[in-house]
Order: structure tokens, then C-alpha cells, then sequence
């Protein structure tokens, strides 16, 4: 049997988050014996298309699989398409992909989506609000990309589960990175109202959002309506990163999101040698880093 090899396409090389998914993609790769090219996209889902078409278009007699994380929000049906006629089979990460179910209708390859739990990593961000925030209060929330249904997902579930006395203040980033964060809270410092806005907590999307923000208010903290020691929250909560500035008191806490290429790769691999169909969906569980009893914990112990 000859050695199979996938293509693995990602957002950007500039996030924690993404850059996780490609070394979890490796290590996988290492431990399957499959041969594995990664690709980034520089955050432009223009761009992403056009290299996933290349892929489709130029390699279709090598490449046995392709999994994409959209940096759109459509996922790329047409090019799904293509590929899985070509026989590559197809694997979506971390997005909503409607079409799925048409596209394996029929499909002699695998066709599947695997994704973070976004709901719940929203769920988890309210809880957390609620754990710091027994009294209520306000929050900065920093979303990522307006075209992402991880920033959908995630707001959604977060509005959910926050208290109802706790204020929420929607800033937007244009995309993942920490310069991303950076940007959008420096756009709103720049507001006149930012300076009689009162704010408890910041709260985030992701970790580099998060610590983009919170570099970009340093030095304005004496201007503003907020306690100079105001908690950073965000999500990844990778070892080496969100769960170590955590450690270091950088952030108050995050939500701590698996790669899922690991899983990914190992269903491809399996349905591929034993011709069978994984799921059309998979969702993989978050956890709150620390835990919401610690934080309830911490808060009580401060109050006192």
C-alpha cells in the first residue's frame, strides 16, 4: 500500500492557536507514517482558495486527503466539491460547513467536519464572567474575525451563560493575531467615550487577542474607568502559552481548546485503510483553565 499523503491548509502562521494545529499535525503524521504538507494563508481566505485549488488541480493523482480550517466563513463547497470528485477526500476543521451532507451523498472518500465545541467555549466564557463578577459589572469582549462562526459561536454561547448584571462591550478584530487585539483596543481608546467607559474585566476570543489588548492599554490605564489591576481573560489555553500566562498572572484565566488535527488525521487514516465513513461531525470538548470553582475560589478570597 502506498504511503499516504494529506495536505493540512490553516488560517495563519501568526496565531498560538494555529501554530498548535500544525505541530500536533506533524507529530501525528510522525506516529501514522503518512506524509503531511502544511499550508497557511495569511489569514485571506482569497488566497486560501486559490492554494487549495493548486492543491486539487495539480495534485490530484498524489494528495489522498485535504483539511482545511476556513478563513471565510463558506468553507469552500465548490472547491469540496472538485476535490472529493477527484477522489481526495475532505476534511473541515473548526467551521460549519453546510454542505457536507450533500457532498458525501454518494462520495466513494471520506468527507467530514471536526471542530473545538465554539458553543461551549462561549458557555465556559460566561461562567468565568459570573465566577469573577459575583456583584456584576462590565466587561470588555474582544471577538475575532466578523466572517467567522467561531466568533459567532463563541459570543453566542458566552451571551448565554453571563449573568444578567453583567454589561458586555463589543470591540471587533479583523483577525486572530495578538497584533489583531492590539489594533482593536487601541481603535477604541482612541474614542473619546473610552475614557468614561467603566470595565471590570477584558475578555477575549483567544489568548492573542487578548494579550494584544491588554499591551495596547498599558500605558492608558490611568485614563480609564477601570480598576489598574482589570483581569484578562481569553481562550487556547495552550501549555506554553494562555496556561503559562495564566501562571504568570498575564491573564486571569482562558479556555483551554484542543488541536484537532490529531483527531483528524487518525479518522482520515482509519476510514481511509479500512473504507469506512467517520461521523459527519465531531465536536471536541474545551475546559475552563483554571477551573470556574477556582476562580469562584479566588474571587471569594479577595473580596473578604
Amino acid at each position: 500500500m502506498k504511503k499516504l499523503r494529506f495536505v493540512v491548509s490553516l488560517i495563519t502562521n501568526e496565531n498560538d492557536y494555529q501554530r498548535q494545529q500544525a505541530a500536533s499535525a506533524q507529530q501525528a503524521a510522525g506516529r501514522l507514517g503518512i506524509d503531511l504538507d502544511i499550508l497557511f494563508a495569511g489569514n485571506d481566505a482569497i488566497q486560501q482558495s486559490q492554494q487549495l485549488l493548486d492543491v486539487v488541480q495539480s495534485h490530484r493523482n498524489e494528495v489522498d486527503g485535504i483539511l482545511v480550517e476556513p478563513a471565510g466563513r463558506t468553507a469552500f463547497p465548490k472547491i469540496a466539491q472538485a476535490a472529493v470528485a477527484s477522489g481526495i477526500a475532505w476534511v473541515v476543521m473548526n467551521c460549519d460547513a453546510e454542505y457536507l451532507r450533500e457532498v458525501r451523498t454518494g462520495s466513494k472518500v471520506p468527507v467530514f467536519a471536526v471542530s473545538a465545541d465554539n458553543h461551549e467555549v462561549g458557555r465556559i466564557q460566561g461562567r468565568q464572567l459570573a465566577a469573577l463578577l459575583p456583584k456584576g459589572g462590565s466587561v470588555l469582549y474582544i471577538q475575532g474575525p466578523s466572517q467567522s462562526t467561531v466568533t459567532e459561536q463563541r459570543s453566542a454561547g458566552m451571551m448565554e451563560t453571563k449573568p444578567l448584571n453583567i454589561n458586555v462591550r463589543i470591540l471587533k478584530s479583523a483577525n486572530w493575531t495578538e497584533e489583531g487585539g492590539s489594533h482593536a483596543a487601541a481603535s477604541w481608546l482612541r474614542l473619546s467615550t473610552a475614557q468614561k467607559e467603566r470595565f471590570d474585566v477584558v475578555q477575549a476570543q483567544n489568548d492573542s487577542l487578548a494579550v494584544g489588548a491588554r499591551r495596547s492599554m498599558q500605558d492608558q490605564r490611568e485614563g480609564l474607568q477601570g480598576n489598574h489591576n482589570t483581569p484578562f481573560l481569553g481562550v487556547d489555553g495552550l501549555p506554553q502559552t494562555g496556561q503559562a500566562w495564566v501562571r504568570q498572572g498575564i491573564l486571569a484565566a482562558t479556555v483551554a481548546v484542543p488541536a484537532v488535527t490529531p483527531h483528524c488525521l487518525d479518522a482520515l487514516v482509519s476510514a481511509l485503510t479500512e473504507r469506512t465513513h467517520p461521523p459527519e461531525r465531531t465536536l471536541i470538548a474545551p475546559a475552563s483553565f483554571p477551573e470556574i470553582e477556582h476562580l469562584v475560589a479566588k474571587t471569594r478570597e479577595s473580596i473578604r
